[in-house]
């Protein structure tokens, strides 16, 4: 038996807290009865409603793997109509985003509806490793490269220690190509990371995301994760 918040969001229907307020609010029905007792327990063969919405408590998981285009965003809907990472996978369950990618950021994203492992994975306790791939204006000096290595201070908190490489410089356009991986996952980070040190990020891609990369997909195309991928990601949290 599992706390009833804890199921609500590992559901996928929204985050622990808001799970709370609304079972406080008496918002939150168990077999047909109102439940207004955050530690109330549920068996999977409960049914639970929320808002008048009834739930799936024995949902089969998916987990996809998207190599997300330019200029679409990271989120399950959009005010302005623009295309989102969930209008790209074909699926009738209700999937959403683990964590952001920039509009104009590019690279591996993964969505999912199992909450409890999608919370984990965001969790900043979990560090996870994802690698970055940057283009940024300017020669990255090896004093630069030391910086961001070592850590530099965004929105008043030192990044930690990050893995970085100068993969390219070319002279005539004064661009240079570099790889950064961290563990992190702050507010926009890779590129106030560079901004710290003074050069603007043009492009940015995240190449790998823990144990997965990109292998055999193109801009917009999708794939379903393994058994054996997610047993890893789920060994990476535990």
């Amino acid at each position: 038996m599992e706390r009833l918040q804890k199921v609500i969001a590992n559901l996928g229907y929204t985050s622990r807290r808001k799970a709370e307020e609304l079972i406080q609010t008496g918002k939150v029905k168990v077999n047909g009865e109102i439940v207004k007792e955050l530690g109330t327990k549920v068996k999977t063969s409960d049914t639970i409603e929320v808002e008048n919405t009834i739930l799936d408590n024995c949902k089969n998981y998916e987990y996809y793997l998207l190599n997300k285009p330019r200029e679409v965003i990271s989120s399950v809907s959009d005010e302005h109509g623009r295309k989102t990472v969930v209008d790209l996978i074909q699926t009738k369950e209700r999937i959403y985003p683990v964590g952001r990618l920039d509009y104009d950021t590019t690279g591996i994203i993964l969505l999912t509806n199992d909450g409890c492992l999608a919370n984990k994975l965001m969790h900043p306790s979990s560090n996870i490793e994802k690698k970055y791939i940057a283009k940024v204006n300017g020669l990255v000096s090896g004093y630069d490269i030391k910086r961001l290595r070592d850590g530099v201070v965004i929105d008043g908190k030192k990044t930690s220690k990050a893995k970085v490489n100068l993969k390219k410089y070319d002279k005539k356009t004064d661009k240079s190509l570099v790889e950064l991986i961290i563990h992190e996952g702050r507010n926009h980070q890779v590129k106030k990371m560079f901004e710290a040190i003074n050069h603007e990020v043009l492009k940015l891609k995240r190449e790998k995301y823990a144990n997965l990369d990109l292998t055999g997909l193109k801009p917009g195309e999708y794939r379903k994760l393994t058994n054996k991928e997610v047993a890893i990601l789920y060994s990476l949290v535990k």
